[in-house]
């Protein structure tokens, strides 16, 4: 593979991440669960509105 390659690799990576977060999140918010995160060094559960009032 070429470096241009690999790059563009990397970037369909990151853009499924970010696709599959937003998913997660969004699944979260419709039916009212929570999701387990590092927040401050520690692992807190938070409803998806309490993630996105803290950024």
């Amino acid at each position: 593979m070429t470096d241009r390659e690999i790059a563009e690799m990397q970037q369909k990576i990151d853009i499924g991440i970010r696709l599959a977060q937003e998913r997660l999140v969004e699944r979260a918010r419709l039916f009212k669960g929570t999701l387990v995160v590092a927040r401050g060094g520690k692992v807190v559960e938070l409803t998806a509105d309490e993630l996105y009032a803290g950024m």
